[in-house]
């Protein structure tokens, strides 16, 4: 299923854009014209990757510093061990579209307890 993001006209190169869904996705688009989506929740804790530094095609999360490459999901410093998921991404007629990966998604315990609907 591909979920239309944003316009690419409206997401300047170094920035990011975060869909608003459970689990929050984020689309970053690189100085170098890239653009990845991964989930937006770091797998250490609860913090927003979009709202992180991007560096090349790393993301560093703005809580703890975690590292995670926008091209693999690896965690490439910790304190995060797991990687977070990746989901293609495909411009058509101006409007990116995030096509969500099937795969279950590592996220922290409270994040999890949340979407379960038990306590944060």
């Amino acid at each position: 299923m591909m979920i239309p993001a944003c316009r690419l006209a409206d997401l300047p190169r170094g920035e990011a854009h975060r869909l608003d869904i459970e689990p929050p996705v984020s689309v970053f688009h690189t100085d170098d014209g890239e653009l990845f989506a991964i989930d937006d929740t770091c797998t250490h804790q609860d913090a927003s990757l979009a709202d992180g530094w991007l560096e090349g095609c790393e993301v560093e999360c703005p809580l703890h510093a975690s590292k995670f490459d926008l091209r693999t999901g690896a965690v490439d410093a910790p304190p995060a061990k797991l990687p977070v998921r990746t989901h293609e991404v495909v411009v058509t007629d101006g409007t990116v579209y995030v096509r969500l990966s099937g795969d279950t998604p590592n996220l922290p315990p409270c994040v999890s307890a949340r979407l379960a609907g038990g306590a944060a």
